[in-house]
């Protein structure tokens, strides 16, 4: 159990309830959810002729990598249709699916042609799975033992196509080459392409619901690749070094609007797979930075010096602050930080917030490893926000224009120290720059290793 007395989450994320037969999405951005419903329901229709041969001949790599996107966005919720926005228009998953293909590539894809490319993918994930869960001591499965194994394969047959593909969507490799990215303080999507690990937040309600079998999270993305490189495809492209891997971090409001439903809203986010496809991250001179931070004992010049010096990292968060959730009574303003290590021990985990370069606050927490899935996890969860980040949000939120807010936060920054308790040995520090979201996606990042040239 979660020692944690605030850990009820809503089960599950990403959508609510809306009678029996509807769920509403309430994350999703307005201006998406307006452009997806602009179309006529008929140029979706399954008996519309689309040029292009049969419904897997047309699948070229952007309307792929589109379909893959809508995946994410929109969750499979059976045969219930999906609420969009406040107007109440009602869809079913595949015509979204097709619909967000169209915004994107301007291609036309039926509800059919979905449905079958679903299919086709879910019998071959399958099969790919199940080969190698038949397999005994093969690969990186080779921890399950034989009940395991059996298992995971009942679970997988009760799973429908849409929740086989969902699952491994987020495994799925990125397709095109990889984006460079220019000046550090630039917007994403202002006049030019944003890097590819510039992640608009998208909920896979699926991922986190009851029916995902536990030994299918431990081993999917292993087992749907061919071969397994020697180095993990995170080492370089994440928030991470050889003994302390950082999965997840995210800081949001949480509303329950009644028993069986709650409103999430994610001003930051970091998290999800990380595949070979994805750039290694970028250099930043650490001296670049260091003014904005405490100089005097356990300052980020000092701490950069004393090392590790692979340990350091930045994050550029474009924060979402398009939410009313946060100014009603009772709303919950939480953080949640998820680690792993292959190694047993206790960590602390310093959070430091700034302003014109001074601390203001400290919050220092501490974690002990659980053992999951071959690798010892520490999850501070649901962890409140203090008082002055709440204070702070809100004040930010009333400023009238978005470069009043940029403004301010040109002069708040956040440090974050992760440590072993017992050795006093930095793991991991990751300083936090911040600008307001111009984006429809929502929350966005971008990460970059700290260096001293």
């Amino acid at each position: 159990m979660d020692p944690n007395p605030n850990s009820r989450s809503p089960q599950p994320l990403g959508y609510s309830m809306h009678g029996t037969d509807a769920v509403r999405l309430p994350g999703l951005a307005g201006q998406l959810s307006e452009q997806i419903a602009k179309y006529d329901s008929s140029e979706f229709d399954d008996d519309k002729e689309v040029a292009g041969g049969d419904a897997e001949g047309v699948w070229a790599p952007e309307i792929e990598q589109s379909f893959q996107e809508a995946l994410a966005i929109y969750p499979p919720c059976g045969r219930r249709k999906i609420i969009l926005s406040d107007e109440g228009k009602m869809y079913g998953r595949n015509e979204l699916i097709a619909r967000y293909i169209k915004l994107r590539t301007n291609k036309t894809r039926t509800r059919k042609q979905v449905s079958s490319h679903i299919q086709v993918l879910a019998r071959r994930k399958l099969r790919e799975i199940q080969a190698k869960l038949k397999v005994p001591g093969q690969g990186p499965t080779s921890y399950l033992d034989a009940a395991q194994r059996e298992k995971a394969l009942q679970s997988m047959q009760q799973m429908s196509s849409a929740q086989i593909v969902s699952a491994t969507s987020n495994m799925h490799h990125r397709m095109g080459p990889p984006v460079t990215y220019g000046g550090f303080w630039q917007h994403p999507g202002l006049g030019q392409t944003p890097p590819q690990d510039v992640k608009p937040f998208a909920q896979s309600p699926f991922l986190h619901a009851e029916k995902t079998p536990t030994s299918l999270g431990m081993g999917m993305g292993a087992l749907t690749g061919a071969t397994q490189p020697t180095t993990p495809a995170w080492q370089g492209r994440s928030i991470a070094t050889h003994k302390l891997r950082l999965v997840e971090f995210s800081a949001y409001v949480e509303q329950q609007r009644d028993p069986e439903t709650y409103n999430k809203h994610l001003f930051v986010h970091i998290g999800g797979p990380t595949s070979f496809s994805d750039p290694m991250l970028e250099p930043v001179d650490v001296r670049q930075i260091q003014d904005k931070f405490p100089e005097k004992k356990e300052g980020l010049k000092e701490l950069y010096e004393k090392g590790p010096q692979d340990g350091f990292f930045l994050v550029k968060f474009w924060a979402d602050l398009n939410t009313n959730a946060s100014e009603d009574a009772g709303a919950f303003y939480g953080v949640t930080s998820t680690f792993e290590s292959t190694e047993n021990m206790t960590i602390q985990c310093s959070t430091k917030v700034c302003s014109f370069g001074k601390q203001v606050v400290e919050k220092v927490e501490t974690e002990y490893a659980r053992f999951e899935g071959g690798r010892f996890v520490y999850k501070l969860h649901r962890s409140p926000m203090c008082e002055y980040m709440i204070n702070f949000i809100l004040k930010l939120k009333h400023l009238p224009e978005k470069y009043m807010m940029n403004s301010v936060l040109e002069n708040f920054t956040i440090l974050q120290v992760i440590t072993n308790r017992d050795t006093q040995e930095t793991l991991l520090c990751i300083a936090y720059v911040f600008e307001v979201s111009t984006s429809e996606h929502g929350a966005q990042h971008h990460i970059y290793k700290l260096v001293k040239d």
